[in-house]
């Protein structure tokens, strides 16, 4: 085994630890309430335009 070859392994093994991490963050519990809140923002209403104006 060589230098290139090891360093590829221990790239290999932080990016996944990095995808696992993710993955904890983005399914874990504690932020549930955040993100489906946050997935109806393009349902609610703005009252900030003059009314007939659209962006």
């Amino acid at each position: 085994m060589d230098l290139s070859s090891l360093i590829g392994s221990i790239v290999t093994v932080v990016f996944f630890i990095t995808f696992l991490g993710i993955l904890w963050w983005a399914y874990g519990g504690s932020r549930k309430a955040r993100f489906e809140e946050d997935a109806r923002i393009p349902f609610q209403e703005t009252d900030d335009l003059p009314a007939g104006e659209q962006k």
